[in-house]
């Protein structure tokens, strides 16, 4: 039997930061969540157990992928929500880890709470339509593939792609790090993100794999 919104144990709340691109969408998202229980609404800097964060944007383009990639790397389980997306988004943005996505002409307080426990539980809930376009993209790469023992990567962030091409380029990990102006830190957990992601054996492989894909 389906539970209902009224009442749910402490135990099961779920903590919501909202990003939104400006205060009267981030308005409008928190009164829709404030009725339900189970949603405890924080900061953009708190980072709990479990946190989801609800991205608002209008288009995905290298900036909104850039900034969901932040989330994922911070442990954060994303939702996002969109206006419109082509389908070479939508393949990026499930390339950064984001598992529930929301038409925002479709985000009723029972659509996006339906995502945010998704999300929270590591669950895919995206759109039906988007379901179609994910697998007819999916299944032309598969076919792109055809002959080869290894399949091709069905996305890479902005951030992946720009430590890729300078490892490429026969960089160490301190040059790139200079290069972008991140830290060493930084750009040995992007690498092992991604390996780990697309089952990528080493920076070698990862390179390949990009190759092949046509990202660099």
């Amino acid at each position: 039997m389906q539970q209902t919104d009224k009442y749910v144990p402490a135990t099961r709340r779920v903590s919501v930061a909202i990003h939104a691109p400006d205060p009267i969408s981030r308005a409008g998202v928190v009164s829709q969540l404030r009725a339900h229980a189970e949603i405890t609404l924080v900061g953009h800097s708190r980072q709990d157990h479990g946190h989801v964060a609800l991205f608002l944007a209008s288009t995905v383009d290298r900036t909104t992928l850039q900034s969901l990639s932040a989330l994922i790397d911070a442990r954060a389980r994303v939702v996002l929500v969109v206006d419109r997306m082509r389908e070479a988004d939508v393949l990026g943005v499930v390339g950064c880890g984001v598992t529930s996505i929301v038409w925002r002409r479709a985000a009723t307080s029972t659509r996006l709470l339906r995502a945010i426990r998704a999300a929270h539980q590591g669950e895919t809930n995206v759109p039906s339509d988007l379901v179609g376009t994910l697998v007819a993209c999916l299944g032309r790469r598969k076919g792109q593939a055809s002959g080869s023992a290894e399949l091709t990567p069905i996305g890479m962030t902005p951030r992946e792609i720009d430590v890729l091409r300078l490892v490429s380029e026969g960089l160490d990990t301190g040059e790139i790090a200079a290069k972008l102006a991140y830290s060493e830190r930084a750009v040995k957990y992007i690498l092992q993100h991604l390996t780990s992601r697309l089952q990528l054996r080493n920076r070698s492989h990862a390179v390949a794999y990009a190759l092949r894909a046509g990202y660099i």
